[in-house]
């Protein structure tokens, strides 16, 4: 086999398996034949036909009038030879397999429809994609009951087999770029040579080998077992090594070593490293020596798989999945610089919270992977903090996906048992859910901060999801409302509010400014986050001049609101009357007893001065 060749079956889209001989490990009519006491006579027959005395279509027409039986003797048949008996070994697998990948998988039978079905049925082949004819009853004069006379023909027959006018009809009906076609005897040989025959034939030897097919062949193989571990294995790579990045890492490497039922991912899962020094030494160093990326994620073990690089280049080298794991800002120049070394046969999911502001509009992380890249890209949003899941406590998460094969695909690598994944054919949703919901951490940290009780966070928690959907749907009419009740949606707006690193920073801004010891948000991103980045000031920033631009600020109040908390225009507590402060030229009043507390000159939030005044009262 050559290189060209096992390229071409890694890529097929659709394969195409002979019956007899192949799929099955006989001649389905000689096994009726011999189920009927007429096996000699069958294989008297059958012995002309491979000396060249007789035509194929002439030998089948003989094995017909030879047959000459029931619908009850058919019955017969298939009761005593049920398909476990008749399948070739290693063939469920194989199409297992196939299927697995997204590979449509066909059978093509010069064997009537009544004894291919049943087969089709044991593999999991859809009717539909089944090529063969129907047998014909005739009454007799001379016999009870009707009798086997032939074939009826579904469709006018416009080929000499079955398989050549299954090859035929797959070319005219579907823009299959890579057909393979897998079968034992000349007719299918030669149904793979036709003029738009397929692309590559590969002969299966397991049950009969004719020296002629074999020579003509791309690939002569006698063990299914062999196809199957020549399909390509998906290697996956991680762009991103955060305390996210590691925790989906993790995942991802025990799945690939430990829970691979199919075979069908490589071992080895390699990481891209924002080089850093951590204790004079190189975080990448560190990280393959110990397995666990005792920055961002300490205590955890990721994988004695994981390899983590600093080469960009070097980590999606070979890798078919990519997953997207930094912070938003970043991914335009990863992108930029990923552009012509990523395979085109790649798919990629991104689990970056966040989006692009351009002037002509905002862009998703997964549109800009898709346009740089020239490949699908899925996303992965969900109720995700990293440490909890990293703990392997019970989480779960949405996938968004474009092309339902890929999302299978990613499900298969993210899933396990204490993390559940869902799939939904909703990108944008399932995106922007992961994206906004950080504002409205934000807003859940203010009033965490103030002290206040559940029935405030409920409130804004609530007008938050609304602005959440309301804005989705005024950029992508399509979302969908039940993407909302996924994981991506309301599960990641609640863990966030609760958990999240955006509500924690907010908070202690609120906290700050009461102690008369007010600190910026970047401070206190450097002192509470050790080094991740805090994504809903920016993301704040970012949605605030999509709604200034489209003149929408006085539709997104709580958006409005803490946009102009976030940026000092407004004290923390007026996160409570973000119905009336989120409108657009409201003059929030102002106090006279208002302290200046920074060296610039920039005035103190009144709620300092509210804090000491009920100190003040309750002594």
């Amino acid at each position: 086999m050559t290189e060209d060749t096992l390229s071409a079956w890694r890529r097929a889209q659709a394969v195409c398996f002979s019956f007899d001989n192949t799929v099955t490990e006989n001649d389905t009519l000689d096994l009726l034949a011999q189920h009927l006491g007429l096996g000699p006579e069958a294989a008297q027959v059958a012995e002309q036909a491979a000396n060249g005395q007789l035509s194929t279509q002439d030998s089948l027409q003989r094995r017909l009038q030879l047959l000459n039986c029931s619908p009850q003797d058919i019955l017969g048949f298939l009761d005593q030879h049920p398909p476990a008996t008749r399948l070739a070994p290693g063939v469920e697998d194989l199409v297992a397999a196939l299927q697995a990948r997204g590979i449509v998988v066909y059978l093509a039978s010069a064997s009537s429809w009544e004894l291919t079905a049943p087969i089709a049925q044991a593999l999991n082949i859809p009717y539909a994609h089944v090529f063969a004819d129907g047998m014909a009853w005739q009454e007799t004069e001379a016999a009870d009951g009707p009798r086997l006379v032939g074939f009826t023909r579904h469709e006018a027959a416009s080929y000499a087999s079955p398989q050549a006018e299954a090859v035929g009809k797959l070319r005219d009906m579907f823009p299959y770029q890579t057909l393979a076609f897998v079968g034992s005897g000349t007719t299918d040989l030669e149904a793979a040579q036709l003029a738009h025959g397929a692309d590559i034939f590969i002969a299966y030897a397991g049950v009969v080998q004719h020296e002629a097919v074999v020579q003509g062949s791309d690939w002569s193989v006698r063990d299914f077992h062999e196809m199957a571990r020549m399909l390509k294995k998906h290697k996956v790579a991680c762009i991103g090594s955060g305390a996210w990045a590691c925790a989906a890492v993790r995942i991802v490497a025990y799945n690939t070593l430990h829970n691979d039922p199919r075979d069908e991912f490589a071992k080895e899962v390699t990481m891209w490293v924002h080089e850093e020094e951590v204790n004079g030494r190189k975080l990448s160093e560190i990280i393959n020596e110990t397995h666990e990326n005792v920055k961002y994620l300490p205590g955890v073990k990721l994988g004695d798989n994981v390899v983590a690089t600093p080469d960009l280049l070097e980590a999606v080298s070979g890798a078919d999945i990519i997953m997207v794991c930094v912070p938003h800002q970043f991914v335009h120049g990863i992108c930029k610089q990923l552009q012509g070394h990523v395979s085109q046969d790649a798919i990629a999911v991104s689990l970056t919270k966040g989006m692009r502001v351009r002037p002509e509009g905002p862009q998703l992380i997964s549109e800009m992977v898709r346009n740089y890249l020239r490949i699908d890209c899925s996303v992965l949003m969900g109720a995700n903090i990293a440490q909890d899941i990293a703990s392997e406590q019970l989480s779960e998460a949405t996938i968004g996906y474009t092309i339902l094969a890929n999302a299978e695909v990613l499900k298969r690598v993210f899933e396990t048992h204490y993390f559940y994944v869902t799939m939904v054919p909703d990108v944008a949703a399932a995106e922007m859910c992961g994206t906004l919901k950080n504002i409205v951490a934000l807003s859940a940290g203010f009033v965490d901060g103030l002290a206040y009780g559940p029935n405030t966070k409920a409130a804004i928690m609530r007008e938050g999801l609304q602005e959440m959907r309301q804005f989705c749907k005024a950029l992508y009419p399509t979302v969908r409302d039940e993407t909302f009740f996924e994981s991506c949606g309301v599960a990641d707006l609640i863990a966030t509010c609760y958990g999240g690193r955006n509500r924690k920073v907010a908070e202690a801004y609120v906290k700050a400014l009461m102690t008369d010891h007010p600190k910026t948000f970047d401070e206190l991103e450097a002192e509470l986050l050790h080094g991740q980045k805090l994504q809903g000031v920016l993301t704040s920033n970012e949605v605030q001049e999509v709604l200034r631009k489209r003149g929408w600020q006085d539709d997104y109040p709580l958006f409005t609101t803490t946009n102009r908390i976030v940026n000092g225009r407004l004290p923390p507590h007026a996160i409570t009357a973000y119905r009336d402060c989120g409108i657009d030229g409201f003059d929030y009043p102002e106090r006279a007893d208002n302290p200046t507390s920074s060296q610039d000159g920039a005035r103190a939030d009144p709620l300092a001065v509210a804090a000491r005044e009920r100190e003040a009262q309750s002594k």
